[in-house]
């Protein structure tokens, strides 16, 4: 089955839920280029994130978050991967509904636990309790996350590619996304 992709897919949710994995396996099913808003920041500054976190502060990151995913939204149709603080932003929430459609990856606090816990690449969490940490972001976003377009449950009992397939079948539901292509 071949797709036309109409709108930009945007994977939305916390660190570790899986959105660059999953996003680019989607990618390849819908034969689309993946872009993550992270790297592309990372590529633009020349900086990690840690890096510009570090230098510039939250703030800075964020406001260069939000051009970057602007910027994406307008010029690509793609499968984009936002970084888990993205959809925090009313203003990128508001631009990905209307430009693009947001995908909720959904895992709950013990799997993202378990996929982040041993990485030191994660500047929110280079705390003195890095799970408080985690916990503490994860109850005060999932209900902005909550309000994303589609909410896929992301589940340790499914592979990336099952996780793939589960958002490529949703997606299917939205005539405004996609389009079967002969």
């Amino acid at each position: 089955m071949r797709w036309r992709v109409k709108k930009t897919i945007v994977m939305v949710g916390m660190m570790g839920a899986g959105k660059t994995a999953v996003g680019r396996a989607l990618a390849n099913r819908l034969n689309v280029p993946f872009l993550d808003s992270d790297a592309e920041i990372v590529e633009a500054a020349n900086m990690t994130i840690a890096e510009i976190f570090a230098r510039d502060g939250e703030a800075f990151f964020r406001a260069k978050e939000t051009q970057v995913i602007g910027r994406l939204l307008e010029t690509e149709r793609c499968v984009l991967s936002t970084g888990g603080g993205a959809y925090l932003s009313g203003t990128n929430r508001e631009m990905i509904s209307e430009k693009g459609v947001a995908v909720w990856l959904n895992a709950d606090l013990d799997l993202l636990w378990s996929r982040v816990r041993h990485k030191d690449t994660r500047p929110l969490l280079r705390t003195a309790d890095p799970y408080a940490t985690l916990k503490d972001l994860y109850e005060k976003r999932v209900p902005l996350y909550a309000r994303a377009d589609l909410e896929i449950r992301a589940d340790r009992r499914f592979t990336i590619d099952q996780t793939a397939d589960r958002v490529l079948e949703k997606l299917q539901e939205r005539q405004d996304v996609l389009e079967k292509h002969p």
